[in-house]
């Protein structure tokens, strides 16, 4: 009796103890439980306006203040790169973030504000922690202090995607150590058009190229020790063929034929879809007479049921608003919102004009709050897997060492890939006579000159102004590495189109009191100056020659008879013929970021073996459009009455030190079911005298067929390293997808008959040795 009493008042005891506790924590603050569950508890406990609040972007508090100080509202207006809010206060948006009124921002590039608009997100009733977008586009470049590798197109020019993945883990590094949570790149566009400004975001005119490369940073991006969580969220943009608009602008119209949006510009998306891309933007253009923002077809039905996309849209810069002002399919806001929802758009970017216009939606009828609940469980769950709700801050307490900002922004391992990515990404494209590598000995006195010899021009687009210690300029690339040679530098201006006209005659004076000249031309990507911007976003250009006085500053020096190297840091293909054609080497770095002028330095004075390949065609002129090395059989069939037909340098391209042989291409069966697969192999050899890397490519082409197709693809490529002499078998496998194409029906088909194998070293047909096999559905 005792005992049981004893029992009774012990269990009364605990049950009383427990109710003194403090009350369990809500499912959806419990990392216990499945993503999934915190989802639906939390989206039980949400209002309808704090549901389309997490829809809701807003720019940075700091980025609307600098827009206000330094832009007339009419620029600010006409401008896709500063936001600012005329009816609201930056006070105003921090209540709203109290309020739990907005659920993401962008242009946030201080890690202090990161974690202020955070501690306001933790003031809301529900505590919904903030996403923090950013465009790191190759580095989180927009930051101070961050390292900057290649633009995509100087990383698809390594064709090494190992490295491009290695990369992109190290900017998700450093994108969370300054509090940014998502990045909006990739971009899969395939580029088409070398007028469009944003070529040097691409991976350049390949789908195959594109799509791996495009893979391979999301797989960088998103990775995460964690099983099942992001590190930071990608974002495969812009859906879709805004690189082919009919005029090259940026946001132009662009009408393509089915066939080619399913066979050139989907195939990226449908890898990145399958990569487990997180979010997907929507592109400024209108497709085929559909804003592309309210292209249902396109986000719905291609996207989500076709290929299974089970991530968020988010809409570009201001292009919601734009169905109203730009593309004239909506009359007001309200129903700019409704068509974008209804097409399958999941968040605004940015502002104001969405919150209030889709809570009368939903309070109508005309947009169900189940099409609501679709978009935030997408959005929220990015946040659970971002950790956010466990820790939303970065922490900056403490001394220096114990910051997350110290050790990893631009740190000895990142400074390394870097440099490593510039090195393999510098395309050769001419040495005549071996002018290169250098001789030190033969070449003392160097002259350096031309508008992107010494400044930030080699880190690209979608940077800021970084600090100086932390950028390797081609000058300082060169005094570096070219110890024991006197080095003369002329500077005859930044701006690539106002080079001083003195300066002209200085350049022709000094190279014939040198041994070598060594001419740096191009084009301008910066951002912080944008009046002098001549690519990068909104900045497409009506001719691809060099602008300014850039060309015959060249043909000064070079009438000197003083051997002359030309370096170009560009973003974009540029059609130079009589450069070409007249000047015995030249080097395409690309923008190859903060190590980028070392690294042009090492391959010229040979201590790096380039090895970098061109991802697109560098056409002949601006009239050589479009330039693709993927052509159907009939594109060159008549030529050209005023110039020759073929480009200036073809896709796949680029020479070495070491010279390569190919021999004994073979196939494992000459005759194959469409169900089966076969062995393409190839011999390489080096037969130089220095180690090199080769990037072995493999094409194919259906000789005949039910409609016409190209007259070769990439299908695969393999980077190989070979010694002086050394050989390597190549071999590729050809599976029964590479055989397919779609039919008179659109539908995936393969068909009997003879294909063409073909391995080199390009896409050019004299660097091509082919073998044939039959495919039979016998």
């Amino acid at each position: 009796m005792y005992k049981l009493l004893f029992i009774l008042t012990l269990s009364l005891s605990l049950i009383a103890c427990k109710e003194k506790k403090t009350p369990m924590k809500p499912i959806y603050l419990d990392e216990s439980f499945s993503v999934n569950k915190r989802v639906e508890d939390l989206l039980s406990r949400m209002t309808l306006e704090e549901k389309i609040a997490q829809m809701c972007q807003y720019v940075g508090l700091e980025h609307m203040k600098k827009a206000e100080q330094n832009l007339t509202k009419e620029q600010m207006e006409e401008s896709d790169a500063h936001g600012f809010y005329p009816e609201l206060h930056s006070s105003d948006v921090e209540e709203m973030i109290t309020k739990g009124l907005i659920g993401s921002f962008l242009h946030v590039v201080d890690v202090n504000e990161v974690n202020h608009l955070q501690a306001l997100a933790q003031k809301s009733r529900l505590k919904i922690p903030l996403l923090i977008g950013i465009d790191a586009i190759h580095g989180t470049g927009l930051v101070e202090g961050a390292t900057i590798y290649p633009t995509p197109i100087g990383l698809a020019s390594t064709w090494a995607p190992d490295l491009v993945r290695k990369v992109s883990v190290e900017t998700a590094k450093e994108m969370r150590a300054t509090g940014a949570t998502w990045t909006f790149t990739p971009n899969i566009d395939v580029a088409r058009d070398a007028r469009w400004g944003r070529v040097g975001e691409t991976f350049g005119e390949d789908p195959l190229l594109v799509s791996k490369m495009g893979v391979a940073m999301i797989q960088g991006l998103q990775h995460s020790e964690k099983n099942g969580h992001f590190n930071v969220v990608a974002c495969a943009k812009h859906l879709i063929a805004g690189s082919q608009s009919v005029n090259g602008i940026n946001g132009a119209p662009t009408d393509l034929s089915e066939r080619t949006i399913r066979e050139i510009f989907l195939p990226p998306y449908k890898a990145a879809v399958e990569a487990g891309v997180f979010s997907i933007m929507t592109a400024h253009n209108e497709l085929n007479g559909v804003a592309c923002h309210a292209d249902k077809w396109m986000m719905n039905d291609i996207l989500r049921e076709e290929l299974g996309f089970k991530g968020f849209f988010v809409s570009d810069w201001m292009d919601i608003e734009r169905l109203v002002t730009r593309h004239f399919v909506a009359p007001n806001q309200k129903e700019a919102c409704f068509q974008t929802i209804d097409a399958g758009m999941d968040m605004h970017m940015h502002g104001p004009g969405f919150l209030k216009p889709v809570e009368a939606l939903v309070k109508e009828g005309r947009i169900s709050v189940h099409r609501i609940d679709q978009s935030i469980r997408r959005i929220l769950e990015a946040k659970f897997k971002l950790g956010l709700f466990e820790n939303p801050f970065v922490n900056t307490t403490g001394t220096t060492e114990t910051t997350e900002t110290t050790g990893v922004l631009f740190n000895r391992l990142h400074q390394a890939t870097a440099l490593e990515a510039a090195q393999k990404s510098i395309v050769l494209l001419k040495n005549k006579d071996n002018l290169l590598p250098i001789n030190k000995l033969k070449y003392k006195k160097i002259l350096v000159t031309g508008p992107n010899s010494n400044n930030e021009t080699i880190l690209g687009d979608w940077v800021w102004k970084q600090p100086k210690k932390n950028v390797v300029t081609i000058l300082e690339g060169i005094r570096e590495v070219a110890k024991g040679c006197e080095i003369t530098y002329l500077n005859v201006g930044e701006d690539v189109r106002k080079i001083v006209p003195s300066k002209l005659l200085e350049a022709k004076r000094k190279a014939q009191k040198s041994d070598l000249a060594i001419v740096v031309v191009g084009e301008n990507s910066f951002r912080w100056k944008w009046q002098e911007k001549t690519c990068g976003e909104n900045a497409a250009r009506s001719e691809l020659n060099l602008v300014g006085e850039q060309q015959k500053l060249i043909k000064m020096i070079n009438s000197t008879g003083v051997p002359t190297l030309v370096v170009f840091v560009n973003g974009r293909p540029l059609a130079t013929e009589w450069i070409a054609e007249n000047i015995p080497a030249i080097i395409e770095s690309w923008e190859p970021g903060s190590m980028g002028g070392k690294a042009v330095a090492q391959i010229i004075f040979g201590e790096v073996n380039p090895s970098g390949k061109l991802p697109i065609t560098i056409p002949r002129s601006v009239g050589h459009q479009l330039s693709i090395y993927n052509a159907k059989p009939s594109q060159y069939f008549h030529k050209y009455v005023t110039s020759r037909s073929d480009n200036l340098f073809s896709f796949g391209y680029g020479l070495s030190y070491s010279k390569f042989k190919y021999d004994n291409v073979r196939v494992s069966k000459d005759t194959i079911r469409s169900d089966e697969s076969v062995q393409i192999s190839v011999e390489v050899t080096n037969v130089g005298d220095v180690k090199g890397d080769e990037i072995v490519q493999f094409y194919l082409r259906d000789e005949f067929s039910s409609v016409t197709r190209p007259v070769k693809e990439l299908k695969d490529f393999k980077r190989i390293s070979l010694d002086p002499k050394e050989s390597k078998v190549v071999s590729f496998k050809v599976m029964p997808h590479m055989l397919g194409f779609l039919g008179k029906d659109l539908v995936e088909t393969i068909e009997s008959g003879t294909f063409i194998g073909m391995v080199g070293s390009s896409s050019r047909r004299t660097d091509l040795k082919s073998a044939l096999f039959y495919v039979t559905k016998d």
